[in-house]
């Protein structure tokens, strides 16, 4: 199958950016990179600067491949990231459109490569339990509600990508930040800290320059793993729930 793509091509982020065209073979077996791989292979048998993308596992569990096609993250497949997406998803002929995500809290590096650090430092400035739980203990020795434990579970499967960040059209990072935030608030060992936590990362997500949620809902539909946007609303009776705690004790 033949394939026209228009990538983004930008040096680096003090550069001027622009779509360049090219033409493409490609088998519809292949998956998304593995085509970029192609045109890769194309351009550096040319002596051309290859085109810089992200990619790591190629299995779908990293978030790495994190790339806009055709206007959407991680292209037009629900619940696929880039790597996982095939060429069969396309038609002989087709123009496919690549760009990277677009943030400001994610300056590009070149390309479709992004600097997605903001999402560390959100998870640095809180994700995490800190208090000395002990050696580790067996799978069931906490009674833990079943439903309870299957929503931490659904949270925790958030991988980071960005797609949410790339959908929304404020860039905001709340999709990301209540996953993170719900995992470890559900669960008993996160409840210790979930009020110190809830502040630290939303202030840190303030801080990275993200967008605020308008509850458009564009991060939910395009995100990898249909991570709910239910966390948001948990996310935020956890932070007012903490803000209005720590004045009430004053």
């Amino acid at each position: 199958m033949k394939i026209t793509l228009k990538v983004w091509r930008q040096k680096n982020i003090q550069s001027k950016g622009q779509f360049e065209t090219y033409q493409v073979e490609a088998n519809e077996h292949m998956s998304f990179l593995e085509m970029m791989d192609v045109l890769n292979e194309s351009l550096i048998a040319e002596k051309k600067d290859p085109v810089s993308f992200e990619h790591d596992c190629r299995e779908g569990i990293c978030g790495t491949c994190n790339m806009v096609i055709n206007g959407q993250p991680h292209g037009p497949m629900k619940g696929t990231t880039v790597c996982q997406l095939h060429m069969r998803s396309f038609k002989d002929g087709d123009t496919i459109v690549v760009e990277p995500w677009r943030a400001k809290a994610f300056p590009l590096v070149k390309d479709l490569v992004v600097d997605r650090s903001a999402f560390d430092r959100i998870i640095q400035a809180g994700g995490y339990v800190s208090v000395n739980t002990g050696q580790a203990q067996d799978a069931n020795a906490i009674p833990i509600e079943k439903d309870t434990a299957s929503d931490a579970f659904d949270a925790a499967t958030c991988i980071g990508c960005g797609a949410c960040v790339a959908a929304c059209p404020n860039a905001s990072a709340m999709l990301f930040t209540s996953a993170k935030v719900s995992h470890l608030a559900q669960l008993p060992q996160g409840k210790v800290e979930s009020k110190k936590r809830v502040q630290a990362m939303v202030n840190q997500m303030d801080d990275e320059g993200f967008g605020m949620c308008s509850n458009v809902g564009a991060c939910e539909a395009e995100c990898p793993k249909e991570i709910s946007i239910e966390n948001i609303a948990l996310m935020n009776r956890e932070y007012f729930g903490s803000v209005v705690g720590s004045e009430t004790s004053v």
